[in-house]
C-alpha cells in the first residue's frame, strides 16, 4: 500500500516529549510519519490536525519505497521560520487560491521534478506560463485522485478559465468532450509546445489527422482552405452547423466562392443560359446538402472533374 504509515501520532508525539528512543527521534531520510524525511512536518500536521494534507500517503507523490519521492521541504522549501513561529508563519512556498507565493515559485517547485519530461519542456514562456498560471491551479497534489488527470473530469478544470469552449461543447453538433470520450489533452498540451494554440503537434491540420486520417492525402485535388487550416471551416469544439462547421452550406461554401456560384450577374442574365444550372437554381444549392449534393469529396479528390483544373472541382 502506497504511503503507509509506519508509527502513529501519538507515537510522534511521544517522541517529541522525549518518551521514545532517540533512534525514533532521528531527523534524517529514514524519519517521517508518512515520508521519508517529512518529521518536521508531520510533528504538528497529523491526520487530526489536517487529514486532507495526510492524503498525499496514498498518491504517487507518498510513495515511500521510490528514491524519487520528494519530501514536504522539496515543494514548500526549508520553511525555517515556518518551524520556529510553530505555525504563525507561512511556508517559503504555499499553494491553493489563498497563496502568496509567485506562479514562478509554484511552478519552480514541480518543475525541478517534472521539467526533464518531454512533455513539460516547452514550459517556459508558454501561454499558461506568460499568464501566471501556475502547476498548482490545474493540479492537487494531496488527493488521492487528481481530476486534470481523468479524461472523465478534465474538461472541467479547464472549463474554469476557458468558459467560452464551455458554452461550444455544448452545441449540438461537437465533439465528445462531456461523454468522456475526448479530453482537452489529446488535442491541446497545457505544459507548452512548439504547435499554436498549445497543439499536442506541429500544427492544426496534423492534429486533426491524429483521428482523422482519411483527411490526410496527399490528393491529386486539393482543398486550398483543406491544406492550410482546418479550422478555416471548423469549430472543434462545437457548432449549431453539422460537421462542427462554423455556419452551414452554401453559406460557408461562398465565403470564399462568391462567384459564378452565387446570384448571376446582369451580363450573365442577359447572355446565353449558364453551362451548370444551379447558378440560378437558387432550391439546388440552398436545399439538402447544398454545394455538397456535388462536391462531395471537399477535402480533397483523385477523381477527374472533366472541366479544367483551374478552378479545380471536388466532385465524387
Amino acid at each position: 500500500m502506497v504511503g503507509l504509515y509506519f508509527f502513529s501520532p501519538a507515537t510522534a508525539a511521544l517522541a517529541a516529549e522525549g518518551s521514545v528512543p532517540v533512534a525514533a527521534k532521528k531527523d534524517d531520510a529514514t524519519t517521517g510519519l508518512v515520508l521519508n524525511g517529512d518529521a518536521k512536518c508531520t510533528a504538528c500536521h497529523d491526520e487530526g490536525d489536517g487529514p486532507e494534507l495526510m492524503a498525499i500517503g496514498k498518491t504517487r507523490h507518498g510513495t515511500r519505497a521510490d528514491s524519487r519521492t520528494p519530501s514536504c521541504i522539496s515543494c514548500h522549501g526549508k520553511t525555517e521560520k515556518h518551524l520556529a513561529k510553530k505555525g504563525t508563519v507561512k511556508p517559503d512556498i504555499t499553494y491553493g487560491r489563498k497563496s502568496t507565493s509567485t506562479a514562478e515559485e509554484r511552478s519552480g517547485a514541480c518543475l525541478a521534478c517534472h521539467q526533464k519530461d518531454a512533455k513539460r519542456s516547452h514550459w517556459a514562456g508558454s501561454v499558461h506560463d506568460a499568464r501566471d498560471v501556475a502547476c498548482s491551479s490545474c493540479h492537487k497534489i494531496h488527493v488521492a485522485k487528481d481530476d486534470v488527470r481523468d479524461k472523465r473530469t478534465e474538461a472541467e478544470v479547464c472549463f474554469t478559465c476557458h468558459k467560452e469552449q464551455r458554452a461550444q461543447v455544448s452545441k449540438p453538433s461537437h465533439h465528445p468532450i462531456m461523454e468522456g470520450k475526448v479530453a482537452c489533452s489529446d488535442c491541446h498540451n497545457a505544459h507548452g509546445s512548439v504547435g499554436p494554440k498549445l497543439m499536442t503537434r506541429d500544427s492544426v491540420n496534423d492534429t486533426c489527422y491524429t483521428c482523422h486520417m482519411e483527411k490526410r492525402g496527399p490528393f491529386v485535388h486539393s482543398h486550398q482552405p483543406v491544406d492550410e487550416d482546418c479550422s478555416n471551416c471548423h469549430n472543434p469544439h462545437g457548432t449549431t452547423a453539422e460537421s462542427l462547421l462554423k455556419t452551414r452550406a452554401p453559406f460557408l461554401c461562398h465565403s470564399c466562392h462568391t462567384t459564378p456560384h452565387s446570384s448571376p450577374q446582369p451580363a450573365v442574365l442577359a447572355g446565353p443560359a449558364p453551362a451548370v444550372p444551379h447558378w440560378s437554381n437558387g432550391p439546388v444549392i440552398t436545399q439538402g446538402r447544398a454545394c455538397l449534393n456535388c462536391h462531395t469529396q471537399i477535402h480533397g479528390s483523385n477523381n477527374p472533374s472533366g472541366l479544367s483544373p483551374t478552378p479545380q472541382r471536388l466532385f465524387r
